[in-house]
């Protein structure tokens, strides 16, 4: 605390103007930075209260993409088992086919194996008809 002079009848007038001056000067710094304050807490009071509605918006756009989340996750998994049951019956028809084209390959190749059965027997028969012809020709030139 500032202390003030004597002077005649009193205090230094000019001392203790000053020092009301410097008072309220103080004052109204400490004034302008409580509004300042005020609306600083004002505004930040809206933005908790725009950010709390953000928040609840939020909240039940999750709700609606859980929701959402769950329904596509039971239409997959329905789609999924019609998928499975497709599959088993096209399986079971490939499988047959699969069967039939076997059996198939199985007879062409048994009746590949009899035709070059055949035919190497044709041709040893040639060729021991030939030996013979050859073997002939020594006895007819000798």
């Amino acid at each position: 605390m500032d202390r003030f002079h004597n002077a005649f009848m009193g205090y230094n007038k000019n001392e203790v103007n000053k020092f009301v001056s410097d008072v309220i000067s103080e004052v109204e710094k400490m004034l302008t930075k409580s509004r300042q304050k005020d609306e600083t807490i004002k505004l930040l009071s809206e933005q908790i209260t725009r950010y709390k509605n953000m928040e609840n918006t939020l909240n039940r756009v999750v709700l609606v993409a859980e929701e959402a989340s769950h329904q596509i996750k039971k239409t997959a998994r329905t789609e999924a088992d019609v998928i499975i049951e497709d599959a088993k019956k096209n399986a079971s028809r490939i499988v047959n086919d699969a069967l039939m084209k076997a059996e198939e390959a199985e007879q062409a190749a048994e009746n590949l194996r009899r035709n070059i059965y055949n035919y190497k027997k044709r041709v040893k028969t040639v060729i021991e008809e030939q030996l013979d012809v050859i073997d002939n020709l020594d006895k007819n030139i000798l």
